[in-house]
């Protein structure tokens, strides 16, 4: 029975898959995912494209967070189409949730109790935020942004994903993904909402771990910068294809970041430090000294896990 399996994980913070890629079509990349591994019998991955390599290993990624799952797929179409469907509908269900309280709370963390609010760029706390890094916030800008007269692509990041919302040109990862506003929006979907302003503690960290979520996962960036982005903006209705937002581009592009190899040394100290904010080990609350000695341990085992999981996904 498949509809049972499924429901009993997709709740499950490791095995939601919007932790893995939140813009899928999940009964397609069943499908193609069970018949490339038949190819693989004869055939190695490299052979083709990026853009199958990635399916595959994001396919893979979506079995190994679902023990069980694989031998729903060896059923036959009907059972594969089925699960596909399932996960889709329960990542929209988790999506939804998430987008509702996201964008009911988050100008509680930006602007006083009392104070009028605004979603978009018509208030100037979420208007800065959204402004695109490298570009100068001004009035004359705020304007044209706000009557679309100047439009915002994808790939052009908002300032809000830059810790104290500085940006640097020279140096474009510097504080890339490490601002207050997403590790608040992190907690709030994958921690617990009680966690936000609060020194990190045992407690918070193990809600995820109790929860199965053991890492911060490079789709889980993607999706909480998604979706801050859309709870700052004035639009009600979320939507990945909605050209106002960019929603479905602005994610792509932050997790082709992510994955890209050429990048690596710099998103391995990036997750390292998610990971060292976000779980605090069980049995103590010490944190782990950036330039300590046992740090550069972690960096090293960051570094071969990393390289160890491209090349099972390549394999």
């Amino acid at each position: 029975m498949v509809q049972p399996f499924i429901w009993g994980h997709i709740k499950s913070t490791s095995s939601n898959p919007l932790t893995l890629f939140a813009l899928c079509n999940y009964p397609a990349l069943l499908t193609a995912g069970i018949l490339l591994l038949q190819e693989l019998m004869d055939s190695s991955i490299e052979e083709y494209t990026a853009d199958v390599q990635w399916e595959h290993h994001v396919f893979i990624e979506l079995i190994d967070s679902y023990p069980g799952l694989f031998d729903c797929l060896t059923n036959g179409e009907e059972d594969i189409i089925h699960a596909g469907e399932l996960l889709g509908k329960g990542a929209s269900v988790v999506q939804a949730d998430d987008t509702k309280t996201l964008k009911s709370t988050i100008l509680e963390w930006l602007v006083p109790r009392g104070q009028a609010s605004d979603h978009g760029f018509s208030h100037k706390v979420t208007s800065t935020l959204l402004c695109p890094a490298g570009l100068d916030w001004s009035y004359n800008l705020i304007n044209a942004l706000k009557s679309s007269e100047t439009a915002v692509h994808g790939d052009q990041w908002p300032i809000f994903l830059y810790a104290s919302y500085d940006y640097d040109p020279e140096d474009p990862w510097k504080e890339l993904l490490r601002s207050e506003i997403l590790i608040c929006g992190f907690k709030h979907v994958f921690t617990s909402p009680s966690s936000i302003n609060k020194e990190p503690k045992v407690t918070h960290s193990r809600n995820a771990y109790l929860h199965g979520m053991k890492s911060v996962m490079k789709g889980s960036l993607a999706y909480i910068s998604m979706q801050i982005q859309f709870s700052l903006r004035l639009l009600s209705v979320f939507l990945y294809t909605d050209m106002v937002a960019n929603s479905g581009n602005f994610y792509h592009s932050i997790l082709d970041l992510l994955e890209d190899p050429d990048e690596s040394e710099e998103v391995t100290d990036l997750m390292m430090w998610w990971m060292h904010g976000i779980f605090i080990n069980s049995s103590s609350q010490w944190y782990i000294s950036k330039n300590s000695t046992l740090a550069k341990f972690c960096t090293k085992q960051a570094t071969l896990q990393e390289q160890a999981s491209t090349s099972t996904s390549t394999t």
